[in-house]
Parts: C-alpha cells; structure tokens; sequence
C-alpha cells in the first residue's frame, strides 16, 4: 500500500504553507509596525513569540492525536484551522490582538510536523528521500513567504499577506477532505513492524533532541531575521523591498535543494557522518559573515541556509528509522515539543539581541549555537553499533 499521488502533493504543499504562514510576520513586521505606530520593527518582534512556543508545544497533543485518532482527520484540522486563523491575523488593530492572533495560528501550525511527515513516510519505499523532498517543499515555503509577502506588503498591505495564504489554505482543506483515504484505523491500533533497542532509542532520542534544539534555534534566528539582515547589509545597494524579498526567496530555494540531495544520501550514507560533515560547515561561514557587507554577504548567506537546510532532514530520517508507526507521532511531538518550545526563545530575544548589539553579535550568536549541535550530533552512535542492533531486514541495517 502507498500513499496516493495526489495526498502525497498535499501533503509537501501543506508543509509549505506550514513555514509560510510561521514567517510572513517576520517579513511584514516592518510595515506592521509602522501601522501600529511603533518606532522599531525590534519592539513588535516579541509580540511573535506566541506562535513560535505554541508550534513547539503543540506539537506534543497533536503528534498524540495523531497516533491515537487518526492522522487524516488532525491534517483537516491543520489546514482550516490554519486558514482561519490567518484570516484572524488580518484582522487585528493592535499589538496584543497581533500576539494572541498569532498564538492561535502556531497553535495550529503545530499539527503537521508529527502528523503530516509520518502520514507522508507511512509507505515509502526511500524513506530519506521523500524527506529531502518533503523538505525542500517546506523551504519552498520559507522562500515563498519571503517573496509573496514582500510583494503583497508593497502593493496592497500587510493584511492581504495573510489574507491571501489563508484562502489558499482553505482550498486546500477542501481538496484534502475529497482526495484523501479515510483511514480504517488510527495508527496506533496498527500492526507493529519493529522497535529499537531501549538502550539505543534512549541514547538517539537524547542526542536529536538536543541537536534539534540548537538546530531549530539556527533556524528561527535566521528565517525570523534574515529579511532585516539582508536589508542592513545591502544598505546602499538595493532598498526595494519587493527586490530584496526575491533576492531572500532566492537564498532559500537554493538552499532547499540541499535538501533533496541531503535526503537521497540518507538512504545510502550512515546518518553520523553525513550530519556531522554538514553541521561542522556551519559555525565557520556564520563567524564570516559577521563582518561581511553587500554582495559577499549574500553569497555567506547562500552558504550558511545551505548547511541550515541541509541539516534539517536528519531528525525526521532518524524517527523513520528508528520508531515504529504505530507511535511515531507521539515521539515526533515529544521531540518536537522540547526542541521548539525552547528555540521559540529565539524569536523572542531576536529584536532585543540585534537592538543591544547589532547583526553582528546575532551572526556570531549563531556559529556558537552550531557549534553546540556539533557537540550533539558527536554523540550519535556509531554506524557500526547501530548495525549490530538492527534484526534482519529492518531499516535500521542500512546504516
């Protein structure tokens, strides 16, 4: 049994809309807060933070929902909610209606991750590279939502930026509910195909959780910031914001196509030392750019989302590997829980961290931050060890 063609494309379109509908308040936040009457784009960033801590902890019900009452019906969740919370947002007339309407949307921006992935891997014959490209689908909606809103913010308004992604949304809904199996039984209540040693799940559990903490923090301080770093360092250069949301969009796809690459190696390279080869790019091209300006900036940013993105499959990969369907949501949402609840702190301290010391400080922030998943990913077990655990046939032999 495979997932059908035409879920399986909703289902990467939903994890596009998924980071697009996270960041098009990074990209407006400038003009939101110049209608809001506030000085600094930095004051308003902390009224985001909501949507950032309610996509992490969410995570944990919905990944248990997932599991327990059926993955279909939390995505149906995922994409109306999603929309009409969006529509929420547009409405909003100060800050705090902002952050509470923003909290909403994370709270259902939470859903796909521990339910849309494991749906989408359920059957899969390459499991790494239905990541990658599951991935690259979702970068497409980091870059879309850099490009998309730029270009709505400069002809019709911050508002039509979320009008716009939430109808869309809907439709997809609509489409979703029409097309997509009804499931004979939650997840949970399925045959089971293997489990990890106890010892070696603990030991994996311990390692991605944390490397998916440092990981997403990477993610949220670039994705929430890159969009007022690249106007700073190209100051003088290029003040178009619809230009300079093309020139982002672009940063992105680039970077997403890492992804794609990234996930057809999983399936043939021991997960240790591919992660550890693209994780150790990182710190150095983040330390490089905190003294870079104009175009040698740019291209530092094309490398440093490269090795961003590229990382970012492994903590999927390793859930497919290593867990049984029958509660892969569940484990998804814990780590998922953890990991972005705490890196929601990012979106929090980014204005005031760029307000006290500048892009400069951010970037070097950074590199340490990679170094630290670095350290983690160190810890993995090695290929050998995991080989020697794996009974015959299961999907752990191929590392």
């Amino acid at each position: 049994m495979t997932t059908s063609r035409t879920t399986s494309v909703l289902l990467n379109i939903a994890h596009a809309l998924d980071h697009l509908f996270l960041l098009i308040f990074a990209t407006a936040v400038a003009a939101i807060a110049i209608d809001f009457g506030l000085a600094r784009w930095e004051d308003l960033m902390p009224y985001g933070t909501g949507a950032f801590l309610l996509f992490g902890l969410g995570s944990l019900p919905a990944g248990r929902l997932g599991d327990l009452w059926g993955r279909r019906r939390m995505m149906l969740l995922f994409f109306f909610g999603l929309g009409v919370s969006s529509l929420l947002v547009a409405c909003v007339q100060n800050a705090w209606q902002l952050a509470l309407a923003l909290t909403v949307l994370g709270a259902f921006a939470a859903i796909y991750h521990p339910v849309g992935i494991p749906m989408l891997v359920r059957h899969a014959r390459r499991p790494g590279l239905t990541i990658g490209i599951n991935g690259l689908c979702g970068n497409l909606g980091v870059a879309f939502s850099a490009l998309i809103t730029g270009v709505l913010v400069k002809y019709v308004g911050w508002r039509a930026a979320f009008v716009v992604p939430g109808l869309v949304a809907i439709v997809c809904g609509v489409i979703f509910a029409r097309t997509a199996d009804v499931e004979e039984r939650p997840p949970a209540r399925g045959a089971r195909d293997y489990a990890a040693p106890e010892g070696s799940f603990a030991r994996l559990f311990a390692v991605m959780t944390i490397a998916a903490v440092t990981a997403s923090f990477l993610f949220n301080l670039t994705t929430n910031g890159n969009g007022e770093l690249l106007r700073e360092r190209l100051a003088g250069i290029i003040e178009d914001p619809a230009l300079l949301g093309a020139l982002l969009a672009g940063v992105y796809v680039i970077g997403s196509v890492a992804q794609i690459v990234v996930g057809s190696l999983i399936d043939r390279v021991p997960l240790k030392y591919l992660y550890t080869g693209i994780v150790a790019v990182q710190a150095p091209l983040f330390a490089f750019a905190a003294t870079a300006h104009g175009w040698v900036f740019y291209a530092l940013m094309v490398g440093f989302m490269i090795v961003i993105f590229g990382a970012i499959p492994f903590t999927d990969a390793m859930i497919v590997r290593y867990v049984d369907d029958s509660h892969r949501s569940r484990v998804s949402g814990m780590r998922l829980t953890v990991s972005l609840g705490v890196s929601s702190l990012a979106v929090w301290a980014l204005g005031p961290l760029v307000k006290a010391g500048g892009f400069r400080v951010l970037l070097l922030t950074m590199a340490a931050t990679a170094a630290c998943t670095l350290v983690a990913v160190l810890f993995l077990p090695r290929p050998a060890d995991v080989t020697a655990s794996a009974p015959p046939g299961s999907p752990r032999a191929a590392d």
